[in-house]
């Protein structure tokens, strides 16, 4: 299957000038196929896209890094969905909030750091942990917060004593022979992204400030990653092999896992039904990851989005109209 009113939609997106460039593969049910269109960058220079460049991948650190380790961790009896993580960082004042709350993103954190990204490491390690509270929304709402992966990230840390980047690479990253992603990637493998005030264009450094401040302790953002590693990825998605996790936990995560079941998050994924469910993640910068796991199908889909500017708002509905298209073409 070609998917040709998707591809037709991506490559939109460069012809229409909302983006440089993308990259971007498919899953049939039988194959993979990837093809990239465009160009890597608008400035200072235009310059075409090639096949294997590395992408800012964004959010999608939460569920290709942070994810597998915190659900490792569980499968292990190392980590239960239902301790509090005041358990694992008694440095945080509201023991309510469950692993579970974080995994689905309901744990009710709120709260507003002043300057935050101003803050240095231990600034900002202090501000999450000590101006953050919990409000109401706790089990009653899905508020989407790059806190609740920080969190884990930090638990699976505690547990393992290193740090979440350096656990994703040597529990996720190796075993899958993921071996261009990366939290510290080659400049020159990049595709560019956001121009700063200063006229510097960010090119293997992380767009998220947070994730930049926090370094190798972030569980949130930070990952650099290929088409080619991320296909490798979503297939052990579609067909588990056990190298990461059981076939049991990654079935698991087609489902939606919130109180009431009904706030459209599984653990990690957010959780939705078209023609049926379906599991996907999106990312800052422009990237995205959909699984039908009833077809198996898949969509991977990356840009930068924020090239040469940010936030490119008019990039979210044609983003969300590629994802419609594709888990209806069929």
């Amino acid at each position: 299957m070609e998917f040709k009113r998707t591809v037709h939609l991506i490559h939109k997106l460069i012809t229409e000038h909302i983006v440089p460039g993308a990259a971007y593969a498919f899953y049939d049910g039988q194959q993979w196929r990837d093809d990239i269109f465009g160009n890597r960058q608008w400035v200072p220079e235009v310059t075409p896209l090639t096949k294997g460049l590395t992408y800012d991948v964004a959010s999608l650190t939460k569920v290709v890094a942070t994810l597998p380790v915190i659900l490792q961790l569980i499968e292990e009896d190392r980590l239960g969905l239902d301790d509090s993580i005041s358990q694992y960082l008694p440095e945080w004042q509201f023991p309510a909030v469950r692993v579970s709350n974080l995994l689905t993103h309901t744990s009710g954190i709120t709260g507003y750091i002043p300057h935050r990204d101003a803050l240095n490491h231990a600034e900002l390690t202090a501000a999450l942990v000590h101006q953050l509270h919990v409000g109401p929304d706790l089990n009653h709402k899905m508020v989407y917060a790059d806190v609740n992966f920080i969190f884990l990230g930090w638990i699976a840390e505690r547990i393992l004593g290193q740090p979440i980047q350096q656990l994703a690479v040597q529990r996720v990253f190796q075993p899958l022979m993921m071996n261009h992603s990366t939290f510290t990637p080659r400049q020159s493998d990049c595709v560019p992204t956001v121009r700063l005030a200063n006229g510097t264009v960010l090119q293997g450094i992380v767009d998220d400030p947070k994730a930049r401040v926090l370094g190798s302790q972030c569980g949130s953002a930070g990952l650099f990653s290929t088409i080619s590693d991320l296909i490798k990825f979503t297939d052990e998605m579609l067909h588990p092999t056990g190298r990461i996790l059981s076939r049991h936990t990654v079935n698991d995560l087609y489902h939606d896992h919130t109180a009431n079941g009904e706030l459209g998050r599984s653990y990690g994924w957010a959780f939705d039904h078209l023609k049926h469910p379906f599991i996907w993640q999106t990312g800052y910068t422009g990237t995205a990851i959909v699984i039908d796991p009833v077809v198996h199908h898949a969509l991977i889909l990356l840009t930068n989005r924020i090239h040469p500017a940010a936030p490119n708002e008019a990039f979210i509905p044609r983003r969300n109209q590629i994802i419609d298209t594709f888990l209806t073409e069929n």
